[in-house]
């Protein structure tokens, strides 16, 4: 259905983005360039806010039907647009670059402009008052005016609404009515749930069935072929606003019908390559899993790690207080211990995850990076290449709700070049709640 400060770490780092950048957050800081392996198509992302897997391009219209193309679809991507020189100065051989290309444009434009004025002014005598041909038409090179609606406002009835039938947490059956929509952009509980009430930024997974309300035709579902919940920020327009803006200030667990009208959904375009009309109204039904303040942090029973693991000290919502082993020596592989075993869904590699987290040095203790500091949880694809190898090897198989300490030698993390406070050869200690996980 697809997420700016500096890095998590202060001074030195990458990473005080934007919840929902990846690219642009890391625990730490960067990634060393010798072992960063960064998935860049996104989306989610020459971005829209479309049903196209991270790193693929839409079909064009008329394309024939790959296969796979029924699989579940994410409505928007964290992808970004790899920064370019706008002089050309960081291509190999140099080029001439965008600015380059600009500046070429504006000169030829000139150029041509003289050389007609020049003719105008000495054909037949002739002034430069005299040619009205020769003068722009503004009414041909005005830019065009946009098209794109607003989106209207929601309501939680309609003159005609579709016929919903099944159980949360399961694919719902829609029956479309004979008679076609009235426009209206309609968010209406089907069943409400216990949980914590969606607030805007708060982090927040859904299933969903859907179907266009004007050709019949399904469209491709969180509960298709083993599909993921979508997972974003709620109403901060990561999504359409048929999704983005459905679930804020329902419960989680809640059961939400929605019909939306062009504008909140593709707008005057459309989806082409789901085969989405312009002027198509679509519905969906929308099962809220989980919703987590920015803030949030895992609870449970704590099991205390080995004693040859560093001691952990939860301080809530504050940065966890990490007491080394005196004496212990650098470990030469990944360690983990779960301290608080969640009782969500195994993480899978390539799935978007949620997470707190509090980093020190293995030597001292000494904390160097903490989320919860900033109040902002932390969002990334495991093993996207996106954090350091540690996370991405030691998150992975992990359950949602699970609170996970990790012991990583200084070859799975910044090796000897060391990043901000981080010394060379650190190994280093991370504690990390894992708020949830799906596709985003």
């Amino acid at each position: 259905m697809t997420e700016k400060t500096p890095s998590p770490g202060g001074d030195g780092t990458a990473a005080n983005g934007p919840a929902g950048d990846p690219a642009a957050s890391r625990p730490g800081g960067a990634v060393a360039a010798d072992r960063e392996s960064i998935v860049v198509p996104p989306s989610i992302l020459a971005q829209q806010a479309g049903w196209a897997q991270p790193g693929e391009s839409p079909r064009p219209a008329g394309a024939a039907k790959e296969e796979g193309d029924d699989a579940p679809q994410i409505f928007a991507s964290n992808v970004r647009r790899a920064d370019v020189s706008e002089a050309g100065y960081d291509e190999n051989p140099p080029g001439v670059g965008r600015l380059g290309v600009i500046l070429g444009t504006v000169l030829a434009v000139l150029l041509a402009g003289s050389a007609v004025t020049l003719y105008l002014v000495n054909k037949d005598g002739g002034t430069k008052d005299e040619p009205s041909a020769a003068k722009p038409d503004a009414a041909k090179t005005a830019p065009p005016t946009p098209t794109t609606e607003p989106v209207p406002p929601i309501k939680d009835s309609a003159k005609v609404l579709p016929t919903i039938t099944g159980d949360f947490g399961k694919k719902a059956e829609i029956q479309v009515p004979g008679e076609k929509s009235d426009g209206t952009f309609v968010v209406k509980v089907l069943s409400e749930g216990s949980g914590p009430k969606v607030e805007k930024n708060n982090w927040t997974s859904v299933d969903y069935t859907a179907k266009d309300w004007n050709t019949g035709k399904d469209i491709p579902s969180s509960y298709d072929n083993s599909g993921k919940p979508q997972i974003f920020q709620a109403g901060t327009d990561a999504l359409i606003p048929a999704l983005d803006q459905a679930v804020v200030g329902k419960k989680a667990g809640s059961r939400v019908l929605v019909v939306a009208p062009p504008a909140a959904a593709f707008g005057d375009k459309g989806k082409a390559d789901m085969s989405i009309g312009a002027k198509d109204d679509l519905i969906f039904v929308i099962d809220i899993r989980n919703t987590n303040a920015p803030d949030s942090v895992v609870s449970g029973t704590v099991t205390a790690p080995p004693a040859d693991f560093p001691q952990v000290k939860d301080n809530g919502k504050k940065p966890a207080e990490i007491t080394p082993v005196a004496g212990a020596k650098d470990p030469t592989e990944l360690r983990t211990h779960v301290l608080i075993k969640g009782t969500g869904p195994a993480v899978e590699k390539g799935e978007k995850v949620v997470v707190q987290y509090t980093g020190a040095l293995f030597k001292d203790g000494k904390v160097f990076d903490s989320s919860l500091s900033k109040g902002q949880a932390f969002s990334f694809p495991v093993g996207g290449g996106q954090v350091i190898q540690g996370w991405d090897q030691g998150l992975a198989g992990q359950t949602v709700g699970s609170r996970v300490e990790l012991v990583i030698p200084a070859a799975l993390a910044y090796g000897d070049k060391g990043q901000g406070d981080i010394p060379p050869g650190s190994t280093l200690v991370f504690v990390v709640d894992i708020l949830d996980a799906g596709q985003g």
